[in-house]
């Protein structure tokens, strides 16, 4: 497993459906080392507080392989890393094979799988289409949430070590 690419954005504000709207769903990769913080990677933000990140939800991590499905499903639309609004785009972070509980080292940082990415609108918003929110569900790829159990570095390249199981994963 490793990191392919670490993504970060700020809230920008957006036109949808006529109204105004606040999202940090727009990540772009970066380069070199990223300080991994207990709410979110440097350089990241989330707009909606109420939703989306905090010490649950403070890193996003989806599976490099998944790109490949949705290419296929989705032809024409520039799927980059960090498309999905993920922090990390990696191999290895299959649904199937990680369970909540289970912790992770991810270059010098330690994270803690926490919960499966349910999307909001804003995903909708992103791919500029009303079907993507039920078809990524439908999907079954839905990537992972993480907590910080131990502040760090990563960066694109970076090892991902699962150091814990979680017994009843």
């Amino acid at each position: 497993m490793q990191i392919l690419s670490v993504n970060v954005g700020r809230p920008r504000e957006v036109v949808w459906k006529g109204e105004t709207v606040e999202t940090g769903i727009f990540k772009d990769p970066v380069a070199g080392d990223v300080h991994v913080g207990s709410l979110n990677l440097a350089g990241d933000q989330q707009a909606d507080l109420v939703v989306h990140g905090g010490p649950q939800k403070a890193v996003y991590g989806y599976p490099a392989e998944h790109y490949e499905y949705w290419r296929s499903e989705l032809p024409g639309v520039p799927l980059t890393w960090g498309y999905f609004g993920e922090n990390l785009t990696a191999t290895g972070l299959a649904e199937n094979s990680l369970h909540i509980g289970d912790q992770l080292k991810v270059g010098t940082a330690t994270l803690m799988v926490t919960q499966p990415r349910l999307p909001c609108f804003k995903l909708a918003l992103r791919f500029d289409r009303d079907d993507i929110i039920k078809r990524f569900l439908l999907s079954r790829r839905s990537g992972f949430y993480f907590s910080v159990i131990e502040e760090g570095t990563l960066s694109a390249n970076s090892p991902v070590e699962i150091i814990h199981r979680d017994p009843l994963g």
